[in-house]
């Protein structure tokens, strides 16, 4: 599992108090096909950082600590270095995803490179995000995100259009020179007439998807091939540590407004099972290092912390309490969805 020579299958990542779930993240990802992963840290409270560096000292990715300041976010800061690391240099196909974000493929034996196989010609993949709820989820919990978080978004949601966002994974051939969080940026012109990308479900993508698009097709299922499971909120006691550790690409902070357009829990989705059996084989094996094993221990105890710490503060209790109060959010209907669509474009058009 060195980082050293070629790799198939590269992620990117940014990271900051994220120890509590850093190796589940990691293990179903290497269940997926993923060779190796770049990992940035900043301004880590809980031992993500000390994590990280064991596991670089295990050969399972690349650490690379990114302190502040940081004018444009910690993220773009590290994606602005990663394009210049060996280990994207050394990739076939490039993935810059988050800890909150699985990967799940439904072709064949569910890897990425079945994903491949399926469509053989294609140079990028947009895989779009499937919202999972919160359902109901009080209390944090050491126990998998895959098995705890099951209910999410409908296949096919017309609003909110951020539910449709998507993240590529692409082929590093050079077409395009810089990452982006969603997307690769800078594309060659004279490249591009080569590019062909595809969606969840490998339809072919053309037009503005070539350079700039981040978000899928309304009122389509994206997902027949593959689908990116976002577990944005966790539970409530998570989601205050959450907004304290604040967004990692711009200004803002995680609100109400924020839960409102992901809590879905319209339909179960088990879509992470397809892997579950060596996902749990390769968590079994990190948990098996008694160091790494030490370092989530303290990671876990110090969310829990935290939490108590912050329902000292005012504004985080009202939070906490609105997020109690808040039901799971409704799917519009076609004319509702429609009617926020016709809007949308209308604004657009004025600009």
């Amino acid at each position: 599992m060195s980082g050293k020579g070629a790799k198939r299958f590269l992620i990117v990542t940014s990271m900051r108090n994220e120890g509590a779930y850093l190796l589940e993240w990691l293990a179903h990802h290497r269940a997926a096909g993923v060779d190796h992963f770049l990992v940035y840290s900043n301004d880590c409270d809980d031992g993500t950082d000390a994590m990280l560096d064991r596991l670089a000292a295990m050969g399972w990715l690349d650490h690379v600590p990114n302190p502040g300041p940081h004018p444009k976010g910690p993220q773009w800061q590290a994606l602005g270095d990663a394009g210049r690391h060996p280990s994207v240099a050394r990739a076939e196909w490039i993935l810059v995803s988050d800890v909150d974000e699985f990967v799940c493929v439904h072709a064949g034996d569910h890897s990425l490179d079945a994903l491949v196989a399926e469509r053989p010609d294609a140079t990028a993949f947009a895989l779009t995000w499937r919202m999972f709820g919160n359902a109901g989820i009080v209390d944090f919990s050491d126990t998998p995100v895959t098995e705890t978080f099951r209910r999410a978004a409908p296949a096919v949601l017309p609003w909110p259009w951020r539910a449709a966002m998507f993240k590529t994974l692409f082929r590093n051939d050079g077409t395009y020179a810089k990452l982006g969080v969603h997307r690769p940026r800078a594309p060659d012109r004279a490249r591009l007439e080569g590019a062909r990308w595809v969606d969840g479900s490998g339809r072919p993508l053309a037009g503005d998807f070539l350079t700039n698009r981040v978000f899928s097709d309304f009122g389509q299922d994206n997902f027949a091939l593959v689908q990116l499971n976002h577990y944005a909120l966790g539970s409530m006691e998570n989601f205050i540590v959450k907004r304290d550790r604040g967004r990692a690409n711009r200004g803002g902070s995680f609100d109400l407004a924020y839960w409102v357009e992901r809590n879905f829990s319209a339909v179960e989705d088990l879509s992470a099972d397809a892997l579950g059996p060596a996902r749990r084989v390769l968590l079994a094996e990190l948990h098996a290092d008694p160091e790494l094993d030490r370092l989530h221990g303290a990671a876990v105890a110090w969310r829990r912390q935290r939490f108590r710490d912050l329902m000292d503060d005012e504004a985080m209790r009202a939070l906490f309490g609105q997020l109690l109060l808040t039901p799971a959010t409704r799917v519009l209907s076609p004319r509702q969805a429609g009617r926020m669509l016709a809007i949308a474009r209308d604004a657009r058009a004025k600009q």
